[in-house]
C-alpha cells in the first residue's frame, strides 16, 4: 500500500510540513491527556534505567504515532527516522514533543545510521527504530535492530500500543491513528540480548524471534482494546 496522497503533498512542501508537525505534537499531547492508558511490564524498562543501562527500543512502523508518550524517563532518549520527505514529517513531530532524532535507516544505506546509533548508544542514550521501517514489508523486521545490539552490546526492549478506537490508514504500515476519548494500552517485551560473538546465522534466529515477539505484543494489545476484528489490520499480516 502506498502513502495517502495528502501525506505526500504535506511531507514534501517545508512549510506546511511546519505547519503540518506543529499541529501532529498537539495531537498527540491532545490524545495522551484525554486517552485512559495503562501500561504492562513497566518492570523491563524501569530495572535498566535504574541500572544506567543504555537499551534500544524497536516498535511497529504502524505504531509511532503515540511511542513518545511511553517514555516517561529522564533518560536521553534518540529516534532514528527516516530522511525520506515522509520521515522528516515524521522528524520534526517527535521534535517538536522534546526528543532528538537520528536521520537514516537501519536497512536501507543503514552504516551511516548505524554508526551514529552505536555512538549515541555508547554515550548512554537509548534509541527507538521501528524494524520494519522505513518502507516495510509490513511487520517484517529487518536485520539492523539485531546488528545495531551486537555492534554495541545493549539489550533490544520491544514495546507497541493499541488504543479502543483508531482510524487506520491506507498505507503500508496500516498506520494508526488514536482517536480521542478512547482506551489505550502499552506493552513492554521482555530484553533481548545479542553477544558480541554471536555468528550470523544466529542473528537470523534473533531477529525472527524479534518480529514474533513484537507480532504477539501487538495481537494481545489489540485484542485488549477489542481491535481484534476480522478487518483488523493486523491480521492482514
Amino acid at each position: 500500500m502506498a502513502t495517502p496522497k495528502f501525506i505526500k503533498n504535506i511531507s514534501r512542501n517545508k512549510y506546511i510540513r511546519i505547519l503540518a508537525s506543529s499541529i501532529g505534537a498537539r495531537y498527540i499531547k491532545f490524545i495522551k491527556r484525554n486517552c485512559e492508558w495503562q501500561i504492562r511490564n513497566l518492570s523491563f524498562p524501569r530495572k535498566l534505567i535504574s541500572e544506567g543501562s543504555p537499551f534500544i527500543v524497536c516498535f511497529w512502523h504502524g505504531r509511532l504515532l503515540m511511542m513518545s508518550c511511553a517514555w516517561t524517563y529522564n533518560r536521553s532518549f534518540k529516534m532514528l527516522i527516516s530522511t525520506h520527505p515522509d520521515g522528516q514529517l515524521i522528524s520534526k513531530i517527535v521534535q517538536n514533543l522534546g526528543f532528538k532524532t537520528i536521520g537514516g535507516s537501519s536497512q536501507k544505506g543503514g552504516s551511516y545510521a548505524l554508526r551514529k546509533m552505536t555512538r549515541a548508544l555508547t554515550n548512554g542514550d537509548c534509541v527507538g527504530l521501528t524494524p520494519d521501517g522505513p518502507r516495510g514489508p509490513y511487520m517484517k523486521a529487518g536485520i539492523g535492530a539485531i546488528i545495531l545490539a551486537k555492534l554495541s552490546g545493549v539489550p533490544i526492549l520491544p514495546v507497541t500500543y493499541s488504543v479502543s478506537k483508531w482510524r487506520v490508514l491506507s498505507s503500508w504500515d496500516r498506520f494508526i491513528i488514536p482517536m480521542p476519548f478512547s482506551k489505550g494500552v502499552f506493552i513492554w517485551g521482555e530484553p533481548i540480548n545479542v553477544s558480541k560473538n554471536t555468528r550470523k546465522e544466529e542473528l537470523e534466529k534473533i531477529r525472527q524471534s524479534l518480529e514474533e515477539k513484537l507480532k504477539n505484543m501487538t495481537l494481545e494489545a489489540d485484542e485488549m482494546m477489542g481491535q481484534l476484528t476480522p478487518n483488523s489490520p493486523i491480521r492482514e499480516n
